[in-house]
């Protein structure tokens, strides 16, 4: 009798988790402007919101499954490699890092759409490649 009233609770409790995750990550975009800031009170400016929402709603639970599929094969590669911390940044950054969330910006080609995520400019430091050098063939030693 317990487990039935389990299983009806499970996905009220799992869309509130998403919903607690989704309004966590799109809050701070918010607080930026932007050019499209200065189109929210026309007709085009709400569609472009109103997409953005739809878009969303579509995109954030395939990113989030990625992101949580990265997170524990990261785990495990992590334990199988003896600890190698390397080896899980080389799966835990691409499937964790990215865009979650599609806001107007991204419709207008402002901000690009990342689902497979980069590192962070400090992180990549050791790893980008050689400078090009001044005559544009030879990268510099």
């Amino acid at each position: 009798m317990k487990q039935s009233g389990l299983s009806h609770r499970l996905p009220t409790v799992a869309f509130i988790v998403v919903m607690t995750f989704c309004s966590m990550v799109a809050a701070p975009a918010w607080s930026q402007s932007s050019a499209t800031d200065r189109q929210q009170g026309t007709p085009s400016g709400v569609g472009m919101q109103v997409a953005s929402v739809a878009a969303t709603l579509v995109y954030f639970p395939c990113k989030a499954v990625y992101a949580l599929g990265g997170g524990l094969v990261g785990g495990f590669a992590y334990l199988l490699s003896g600890g190698s911390e390397q080896t899980a940044k080389s799966i835990w950054v691409p499937s964790m890092y990215g865009t979650y969330y599609i806001s107007p910006e991204h419709f207008t080609g402002e901000r690009p759409v990342r689902f497979i995520g980069v590192a962070a400019d400090s992180d990549a430091g050791s790893s980008t490649p050689a400078a090009v050098g001044q005559s544009g063939s030879q990268p510099v030693q």
